[in-house]
C-alpha cells in the first residue's frame, strides 16, 4: 500500500501509478524497444484516419450527445446483432466512453456500493484492481492457474470460484480474451459462469476488447448473449485494439436499461463525453468487411509466432495465448531474485522493456518468476528485441 500524506485521499494512497505505463517512459529513457504497453507501433486503417479527418473537416468538433452520437450508437448495435445475435436498442442500452478504461470504472461506480465484493481473476489487468479500490468495492480474487504445459490452457478453480460467489458478491470482472494470460474462455467455463451469477443473482461485467485477436481455433463468446444473461451483463468494448488506435479513447458498455441509465449518469459526471470526431470515424471502423478481421487475427498469428521463437531460444517458458497479443513468461531459469530486477535489467542492459509479472498479482510474490510480453509491434520491431534477447540466452545473471 502506497503512503498517504494529510492532503491525499486514503482511496489515492491505495494504489501506485500503472506499472505498464512506467515500463514505457523507462524504455524511452534507456532507448529499449518497447513489448511493455500494448500500443501497436504500426498504423492504423486508412478508411478510419480519413473517416476521423473528414469528420474534423466537416466541423464535428462539439460535444456529441453525452452517451454517444445517434450514428455511432447505431453502428454498434448493428454489429452486436451481426456478431452475437444480439438485438440492442442504441437509444436505451449503449453508452459510448472514453475507452474502455472509462467505461469499466462507470461501470462498477454505477452499480457498486461501497464495501459490496467484486469478483476478479488474477492475474488480472492492472487496472481492475484501482477501479475496486475508486468504486468502493471490495475485490475477492480467484486464481487462474499457469497450465503445466506452456501449450495447454490457463484454468479455473471450480471450488474456489463457488466458494467466492457464495460470500454473495455484487458482481464479477470476466476479461476474454484475457489481458495478460491470452486465455479465451471456453463455452463451458462461460456456462458455469453463467449458471453462478443466476444462482447468486451477480451481475457480470465482461471486457472484450481483444474479441477478434483470437489463434488456434479459439472461438469467442459473449456472455451476455446466453439465456439469463441478458440483463445482468454490462459488456465493455473499445475501439483500441482492433482497429489500432488506442490513442483515440473510443469505448462502449452495453447494458439493459435499467443498467444503462445508471452508467450514463456517472459517465456525464466522469467525462461528459467522447471525442465527437473519433465517434464518426467509429461509423466507419464497425462497417470494414469481414476479411478485415479474419486478416488481423492472421497477421497477429504471425507476431505472436514471430516472437515465441526467439523468448525459447533465450531460454523463456512461455505460456502460449490462444487470444489477445501478449505472452507471459515464466523466468526461472535465469535466475533473477524477482521479476522486478529481471525488468529492470532487461530494460536497462539488454534494451527490451517489459511488464514485470507482479503487477497483475494482489500478492506481488504470486507474479514474481514471470514477465508479460506485447506482440503488437511490426515485425521489424520484434525481430529486433529477439536479437536482443538473445544477448541474455548468452550471458544470465543472478
Amino acid at each position: 500500500m502506497a503512503a498517504t500524506g494529510k492532503r491525499v485521499s486514503a482511496k489515492a494512497g491505495q494504489f501506485t501509478e500503472s506499472v505498464i505505463r512506467e515500463m514505457t517512459r523507462r524504455a524511452i529513457q534507456h532507448g529499449a524497444v518497447n513489448l511493455s504497453q500494448g500500443f501497436p507501433d504500426f498504423p492504423a486503417p486508412e478508411e478510419i484516419k480519413r473517416a476521423a479527418r473528414d469528420a474534423i473537416a466537416a466541423d464535428i468538433n462539439q460535444y456529441a450527445i453525452t452517451w454517444g452520437a445517434k450514428p455511432f450508437r447505431e453502428a454498434i448495435a448493428r454489429q452486436i446483432l451481426k456478431w452475437r445475435g444480439m438485438a440492442i436498442d442504441p437509444e436505451t442500452e449503449i453508452t459510448v466512453c472514453c475507452g474502455s478504461t472509462e467505461a469499466m470504472i462507470a461501470a462498477m461506480l454505477a452499480v457498486v456500493n461501497p464495501g459490496e465484493e467484486v469478483i476478479i481473476f488474477e492475474p488480472f489487468y492492472e487496472n481492475y484492481g484501482p477501479d475496486a479500490i475508486l468504486s468502493g468495492a471490495k475485490p475477492s480474487f480467484v486464481s487462474l492457474h499457469p497450465p503445466a504445459d506452456p501449450a495447454g490452457e490457463w484454468t479455473l478453480d471450480e471450488d474456489a470460484l463457488r466458494t467466492a460467489f457464495a460470500r454473495r458478491p455484487k458482481a464479477i470482472i470476466i476479461n476474454t480474451p484475457n489481458n495478460p494470460t491470452g486465455k479465451v474462455f471456453t463455452r463451458r467455463e462461460l456456462e458455469l459462469l453463467r449458471d453462478l451469477c443466476v444462482e447468486f443473482d451477480v451481475i457480470a461485467i465482461t471486457d472484450e476488447i481483444y474479441e477478434h485477436i483470437l489463434f488456434d481455433g479459439a472461438t469467442h463468446f459473449c456472455l451476455a448473449s446466453f439465456d439469463g444473461m441478458r440483463d445482468r451483463t454490462i459488456t465493455i468494448n473499445a475501439m483500441s485494439k482492433s482497429y489500432s488506435v488506442t490513442g483515440w479513447r473510443v469505448g462502449w458498455a452495453i447494458a439493459c436499461p435499467e443498467i444503462t441509465g445508471a452508467i450514463r449518469k456517472v459517465h456525464d459526471f466522469l467525462t461528459v463525453g467522447a471525442a465527437a470526431p473519433l465517434q464518426e470515424a467509429g461509423v466507419a471502423a464497425l462497417a470494414l468487411p469481414e476479411n478485415y478481421y479474419r486478416q488481423l487475427a492472421a497477421e497477429y498469428l504471425e507476431r505472436r509466432e514471430a516472437l515465441l521463437g526467439p523468448l525459447r531460444e533465450a531460454g523463456f517458458r512461455c505460456f502460449v495465448p490462444r487470444g489477445a497479443y501478449y505472452i507471459m513468461t515464466d523466468i526461472e531459469e535465469f535466475g533473477f531474485s524477482d521479476d522486478l530486477a529481471f525488468a529492470e535489467y532487461l530494460v536497462r542492459e539488454i534494451g527490451v522493456a517489459v511488464v514485470p509479472g507482479s503487477s497483475f498479482y494482489r500478492d506481488r510474490r504470486s507474479g514474481s518468476r514471470q514477465v508479460r510480453f506485447a506482440f503488437c509491434k511490426l515485425l521489424s520491431t520484434l525481430e529486433e528485441a529477439g536479437q536482443r534477447l538473445l544477448h541474455l540466452k548468452k550471458g544470465k545473471r543472478t
